[in-house]
């Protein structure tokens, strides 16, 4: 179900081309995830990378006590059908079998955190369809939904190797500075603002923090 679900949402998109193996790697996501570790607190991260980056791992991780979670991953956000949207996960498992790794947006709503942090490190997950009143329904809203106080997204199509750089920046100054996390954002965009090789905006101003930002 879950790869009928994903293909069905590429086609949508217009992503489809060789099927959902067609999505390209994320070159500098190991990295962005090697750069967090290193801020944190040894033995207070539980890290999920290629193959355990499933469905089931992440039931799980999302299931804990966990304050803060990460995702680097591959997202699409179907702003005319919302219900299409979800992060991809690993579609197969160690030994090539295939395996559920689509979490939908529906998936999402049904989650029940108590994180006080979800970062979304993909693209355009802060976007979604306006219903009026209801405001924006998208990744955001599903997860803050679910009981994430804040949710950090983008807004537009971000550089790989750019939010490595900005994700390193912004755990090193929540854990190693105390900041709190719409500060240490604040920060660390600044901080690749001032240097020529990030200067411009299209490099650190697409994430912004949705929830509480105390």
């Amino acid at each position: 179900m879950s790869a009928t679900e994903l293909t069905r949402s590429m086609s949508d998109l217009g992503l489809l081309g060789g099927g959902p193996q067609s999505l390209p790697r994320l070159l500098y996501s190991r990295q962005e995830a090697g750069a967090i570790w290193a801020a944190l607190p040894s033995g207070s991260v539980m890290e999920a990378l290629d193959f355990d980056a499933s469905r089931a791992t992440t039931e799980k991780l999302l299931s804990s006590d966990y304050r803060v979670i990460h995702f680097a991953t591959h997202a699409l956000v179907d702003n005319e059908r919302p219900q299409l949207s979800g992060l991809v996960l690993s579609m197969v498992d160690k030994h090539g079998n295939p395996q559920n790794g689509f979490l939908n947006l529906q998936d999402i709503y049904n989650l029940d955190l108590s994180a006080d942090l979800v970062v979304l490190s993909a693209c355009e997950t802060g976007l979604g369809k306006d219903y009026g009143g209801e405001g924006l329904v998208g990744l955001t809203r599903g997860f803050m939904y679910a009981g994430a106080k804040r949710v950090v997204a983008s807004l537009w199509s971000v550089s790989d190797m750019a939010t490595a750089e900005l994700m390193r920046r912004f755990y090193q100054g929540m854990s190693q500075e105390g900041l709190r996390p719409s500060e240490a954002l604040r920060q660390a965009q600044i901080q690749m603002w001032k240097q020529q090789r990030w200067k411009s905006p299209y490099y650190w101003a697409a994430f912004q923090i949705h929830g509480d930002w105390n």
